[in-house]
């Protein structure tokens, strides 16, 4: 696989586990730009570049600069891929050049198509992506709640039961999960890599990530993280198997996090949810209300060959 064409003086090069930290800045720096504060954690940048199916010496780009310091960066994985330039050293070419590069991975790959997500408020990186062709097919949006004061107990649900995750408890999530999503994902996550987006991040929170019973058998799951020093958590994962649904299961669930979260020092809770899993309604329920918003953009590959029926 060829390397970029960066401008000079830029130079490009694979990247390994060893960047994270160096990539987290990047990302931090843009965020910080874009929303007042950094959102993502150095957990979530080391566990992309550990997802299964993903080799960083084949999938993954840095930029550096002049001193060696990695100012952008690309990873390509199947369908989906992520492009992200330091805010600044925008404006040089560097998120374009990085861009041909995912794409003519994917292309090498046999992938027919390509798609990426991006912040509405991030103007350049929607800019290039409909400039090259791509165009939005799904929206995100963040939500969160204040958390002003604890949030009330919430009335039990008759015939459920509820406690904190524990160890033990990772495959029947996982399956649970994978199952729920299954109404809207193209393609189920292996274990590992669900396991290493969630209950295996450094910011995993047990405590705040209650589970449902019902007759013995899990039917609700809230998976929640919390980065130290931070007063804002974070919800990962809702689900509850289709059988239980309706119940107002998931509502209990969140408002169990919710006072968790408070009592751990969080003033704030945040979500992402997006528009194929009809789940807005549900979030906006429980008191929380839209932050911002994202949308998914993709494009077809010439050239690709099909790599499976997943569309994003």
């Amino acid at each position: 696989m060829a390397e970029p064409s960066l401008p000079s003086p830029y130079r490009g090069r694979p990247a390994t586990p060893a960047d994270a930290p160096a990539i987290h800045r990047l990302v931090a720096a843009g965020e910080q730009q874009l929303f007042g504060l950094a959102e993502t954690g150095p957990d979530r940048i080391a566990a992309e570049l550990a997802l299964p199916g993903l080799d960083p010496a084949l999938d993954t780009r840095l930029a550096l600069d002049a001193a060696g310091e990695p100012v952008g960066w690309a990873w390509v994985r199947g369908r989906r891929s992520t492009v992200d330039v330091h805010p600044a050293h925008r404006g040089r070419g560097l998120g374009g050049a990085l861009l041909d590069w995912a794409e003519e991975r994917a292309r090498e790959a046999g992938t027919d198509r390509l798609s990426q997500t991006v912040p509405d408020a991030d103007r350049a990186g929607v800019g290039l992506l409909r400039a090259r062709g791509y165009e939005p097919f799904v929206t995100e949006w963040q939500l969160a709640i204040e958390l002003a004061a604890e949030p009330p107990e919430p009335e039990p649900l008759p015939g459920v039961t509820v406690r904190p995750f524990r160890a033990g408890d990772e495959r029947a999530a996982y399956l649970l999960t994978e199952d729920a999503f299954d109404d809207w994902q193209q393609r189920r996550k292996s274990y590992p890599e669900w396991a290493a987006l969630s209950v295996e991040r450094d910011t995993f929170a047990p405590a705040l990530s209650p589970l449902a019973f019902a007759g013995g058998e899990l039917v609700g799951v809230v998976l929640a993280l919390a980065t130290p020093g931070s007063a804002e958590g974070y919800v990962e994962r809702v689900a509850v198997r289709k059988d239980h649904r309706h119940r107002g299961i998931a509502r209990l669930l969140l408002r169990e996090a919710f006072r968790a979260s408070y009592r751990r020092g969080h003033r704030s809770c945040t979500l992402w949810t997006h528009s194929e899993t009809g789940a807005l309604g549900l979030y906006e329920s429980v008191g929380m209300t839209v932050r911002r918003s994202s949308a998914v953009y993709g494009r077809p590959l010439a050239g690709g060959q099909t790599a499976g029926k997943s569309k994003v």
